[in-house]
This record gives C-alpha cells, structure tokens and sequence, in this order.
C-alpha cells in the first residue's frame, strides 16, 4: 500500500515537472498523477530497452518518470497538431 502511495506521489511531482517543462503549467492533481504514471510506465519501459537506468530510489524513479512523462506529452503533442 506504500509503494502504490509513493508510486501515485512520485508520478504527480512528474506530470507537474512535465506540464512546467513542457507548456509552461501543470494539468491540475489529477491530470499531474495520469500524465505521471504513465509517463512512468513509458519511461520504464524504454529505459529497461535502452539498457539503462538512473540509480535505485525514488530519485531514479522521478527521473524516470520525468523523462517518460516528456516523451508523452511530445507524442500527444505531434498527434494533435494532425
């Protein structure tokens, strides 16, 4: 149950940095924790492709879901300007 709190507060503070990185805002909580979590899971996911990962904790997790979340929001970027 810990690890599911942490998970969800690790993916807000990611969509949060995200939505300040990319457009110059956040997305309100909710949308902070959606953009976070599965900018987490993208992040995760092409992180373990590449072989790489930033070091344990929490930190690495939040770099990893801040790289993931970046990504995201770039891809439904290019998606609506079709």
């Amino acid at each position: 149950m810990t690890e599911l709190l942490w998970f969800l507060i690790i993916g807000a503070i990611a969509g949060w940095l995200a939505g300040q990185f990319m457009k110059g805002r956040g997305f309100g909580l909710l949308g902070d924790i959606v953009v976070g979590v599965i900018g987490a899971l993208l992040g995760g996911w092409l992180f373990g492709q590449l072989g790489l990962w930033p070091g344990g904790g929490r930190i690495g997790s939040l770099i990893v879901a801040f790289v993931g979340a970046i990504i995201l929001l770039f891809l439904v970027r290019l998606i609506k300007r079709r």
